[in-house]
């Protein structure tokens, strides 16, 4: 009879989920660390031999740096860069040498300093989907990317607590591409007060983007170079290539003292060996070369070691994500970067074209993996479809289930005398139940996780009330959250500010991935 109340009173509570006035449930904006131990699946040895056949790579093969001001910096600081020639080889040495300069630890500041975050250590960052080109619910279906859908992704991002920095979580295509970067940041911006980001595609955008963040800040370019605010991602063009937008935007952000996280886009059978190992070794290769550049545009730069590295479908050439392989090489690029003792990127991606039971298990093998493999800065924690063509709103709740359940996952448990409950067991004592004792009442509104999503009431009750599915009642929840969205107060002169910069450097044309 107790237990039917339980469930009767658990029915209540998760029955106005996404349906009536409670705010949704979330876990409070909070610093997350993994205190336990990472999964090592590789010995010592086998890093180390990743590590040797890497730098071979790096001195025998090389790697192709397209925009020549990168190679002059190279060829500056001793490289055997041979005028005229886009392959770059380096020396293990100069490898070595210049990659231990990146700091294994920094801050990332935002305009709200409450929401600035530190990436390194066992610290833990989970990141939206980022720079899809299309957008989708159950009730618009699948669609083109848009500004007014990006903004309420954005409203999202800032509603949701466990959601702990900006992306471009989507191209608003209706945007004009040349100006399209500067309402990608701006919006940032203005809609929410976390941490911010900016393409590295060219020299004017990145620029661009680094003096927004300075004016949403307040603060000089002196305090900027100190405070890192703005962060980037550069995808080598896999196999072994840097390209010029990118090269350009390191150099700017580099120079700045703003951090870039490196990620060579290495598919196992396309652009990578089809072996886990050859893949990780050119993931390797690539993110060495690349951090070490960062290092010798400014020694001590925030940097982030990214790892992207999957496998495709050998039948069709499409991508594959969550996949056992994806799992391994995950955990593998984890140990390469404690290895170099840099910050760690990863993702939670699948492969899956809706909201359904294939996005959710593929997505929980990959959120699993970068967790365990001491991920410091997880991306595409919320959203991620169709094998990153396309934002979902629905998937965003679904993840959001899945990261705070994660999160609780990794709280200590206490184990002090009052929580070992004797006294309790021998208050109640055999046969009895524990629903009534003070032990209960004193924890019973804190002691267990409180679910998103999850419907834990019986079926009758389920029936009742519509018979939704996760998917369903994600829809209802996203909604909800866009209701409790409050935007974040910023000051009017610095307001102006920014908005006048947009609106100026717009009526100027804003810009190309060549400029």
């Amino acid at each position: 009879m107790a237990r039917r109340a339980g469930r009767q009173a658990a029915g209540k509570r998760k029955g106005a989920a996404g349906s009536g006035p409670r705010k949704v449930s979330q876990l409070p904006w909070t610093v997350v660390r993994n205190r336990l131990p990472p999964i090592e699946i590789a010995s010592a040895d086998e890093v180390e031999a990743v590590h040797d056949a890497s730098l071979r790579v790096l001195e025998e093969i090389g790697i192709n740096f397209l925009l020549p001001e990168a190679r002059d910096i190279l060829k500056a600081a001793g490289v055997a860069v041979t005028d005229g020639e886009e392959r770059v080889r380096f020396d293990r040495g100069f490898i070595e040498e210049t990659v231990a300069r990146a700091p294994a630890e920094w801050t990332l500041h935002a305009r709200n300093p409450d929401r600035s975050r530190v990436f390194g250590g066992n610290h833990i960052n989970f990141l939206p989907v980022a720079g899809n080109p299309n957008i989708s619910d159950i009730e618009g279906g699948r669609r083109s990317g848009n500004l007014k859908d990006y903004r309420d992704l954005l409203r999202l991002a800032q509603v949701i607590n466990a959601v702990h920095g900006c992306t471009p979580m989507l191209e608003p295509m209706d945007v004009p591409p040349n100006v399209r970067y500067l309402d990608i940041v701006g919006e940032q911006l203005l809609i929410t007060d976390k941490i911010a980001f900016g393409y590295s595609l060219g020299r004017r955008k990145i620029l661009d983007a680094i003096e927004m963040v300075r004016i949403a800040r307040g603060i000089d370019e002196e305090t900027l170079s100190r405070e890192p605010s703005l962060w980037t991602v550069v995808n080598c063009n896999s196999p072994l290539q840097l390209d010029i937008p990118m090269l350009l935007g390191m150099i700017e952000m580099a120079r700045r003292n703003q951090p870039i996280v490196v990620t060579p886009f290495t598919l196992a059978g396309a652009m990578a060996p089809v072996s886990i190992a050859g893949a990780l070794t050119q993931q390797n290769a690539e993110a060495l070369a690349g951090i070490a550049f960062c290092q010798t545009v400014n020694p001590g730069a925030p940097v982030v070691y990214g790892g992207f590295t999957s496998n495709v479908d050998m039948k069709s050439g499409a991508p594959a994500f969550g996949t056992p392989e994806y799992v391994k090489a995950v955990l593998l690029g984890g140990q390469m970067a404690r290895r170099y003792k840099l910050p760690y990127r990863s993702s939670n991606v699948n492969a899956s074209n809706w909201p359904d039971a294939q996005a959710t298990y593929e997505g929980a093998m990959s959120l699993w993996a970068t967790v365990m493999g001491h991920t410091n800065m997880i991306m595409h924690s919320f959203g991620w479809l169709e094998g990153g063509l396309r934002a979902s709103f629905e998937k965003i709740v679904i993840d959001l289930e899945m990261v705070q359940t994660l999160m609780k996952s990794l709280e200590p448990v206490d184990f002090s005398e009052s929580e070992l409950a004797v006294d309790a067991m021998a208050d109640v004592g055999p046969g009895g139940h524990f629903f009534g004792t003070q032990h209960t009442l004193d924890r019973y509104e804190t002691a267990f996780y409180e679910p998103v999503l999850s419907d834990w009431r019986n079926f009758e009750t389920w029936e009742q009330d519509g018979a939704r599915d996760a998917t369903q009642r994600a829809h209802l929840v996203y909604k909800q959250l866009l209701e409790e969205y409050e935007k974040p107060a910023m000051d009017p002169a610095i307001h102006e500010e920014l908005t006048g910069f947009i609106d100026r450097r717009k009526a100027e044309g804003g810009a190309t991935a060549d400029d």
